[in-house]
């Protein structure tokens, strides 16, 4: 089993990937055939929990579509357990030292680079041959959310084993400036451009991928300019709020005011 994320970028393409937040494997197995890079199942933040986890991994996998996890914190047994589900990338938050940043790693990989415990009790059913050699095709995200996980930047950015830094916005203005600034995605701040700019540039320096969480294509679209390799573009209730949103306000609009004046009278 080969991380089509992995291919992408080693043919010089960014990556698209999208987020499940709602825990149903239908909803899952429906982003997931929309043509999305990877998939990412919100474990941290979503309303859903491992019973949910396994199976949008289940859903995700005819759709070969790149499946991932945000695990809830930086904890051995979550990040086990995913991959054992079947996960081929870890997002991990609230990484903010290179310490816990090699901590984080070392959950990721068998022996001897790491301290991962085998037992792929789903993925080697969904991976044939699945074993040691997933080392060198699962991914370790880090998130890089709080002020003193900026100023140790460079350092978590340089672990061995780390494969990227995932910048989630909203946590990263809060944890930064000071209450001054609301949380939220697609920053247009000065001081949140540089700094996130600034994450690409050290994820360059230190040969590891930059990643973006985003909220409209447009924004995506910007930050793969600024260097990084995958953004995330939707998820599952922003996209579900916003179609259905559309679609009601559209009906008020043909069916309310002058418009509807003609229909007076008629049966």
């Amino acid at each position: 089993m080969h991380n089509r994320l992995k291919a992408l970028w080693a043919a010089g393409k960014p990556a698209m990937n999208g987020w499940c937040s709602i825990g149903n494997p239908f909803t899952a197995e429906i982003m997931a055939a929309q043509g999305y890079d990877s998939l990412s199942v919100d474990w941290q933040h979503g309303a859903l929990d491992y019973s949910d986890v396994l199976p949008m991994l289940q859903a995700m996998r005819a759709s070969g579509v790149t499946p991932m996890v945000r695990v809830p914190w930086l904890d051995p047994a979550s990040v086990m357990k995913a991959l054992d589900a079947g996960a081929l990338g870890i997002i991990c938050p609230m990484i903010s030292t290179a310490a816990q940043a090699a901590e984080f790693v070392s959950y990721m990989r068998y022996p001897p680079l790491g301290q991962r415990s085998f037992g792929p009790t789903r993925a080697g059913f969904a991976m044939p041959g699945y074993g040691v050699a997933m080392n060198a095709e699962v991914l370790a995200l880090a998130m890089i959310e709080t002020k003193e996980g900026v100023e140790n930047l460079e350092e978590i950015a340089a672990t061995p084993g780390l494969d990227g830094i995932y910048v989630g916005p909203a946590d990263l203005t809060l944890g930064t400036q000071d209450g001054r600034l609301p949380p939220g995605f697609d920053r247009e701040e000065p001081e949140m451009v540089a700094l996130i700019r600034r994450i690409a540039e050290v994820c360059k320096t230190n040969g590891i991928r930059a990643c973006l969480h985003c909220g409209t294509p447009e924004y995506a679209a910007k930050a793969i300019g600024w260097g990084y390799d995958l953004t995330t573009v939707g998820g599952d209730t922003r996209l579900l709020a916003a179609a259905a949103k559309a679609s009601v306000e559209r009906f008020r609009q043909l069916t309310e005011g002058p418009a509807s004046a003609g229909t007076e009278g008629g049966y």
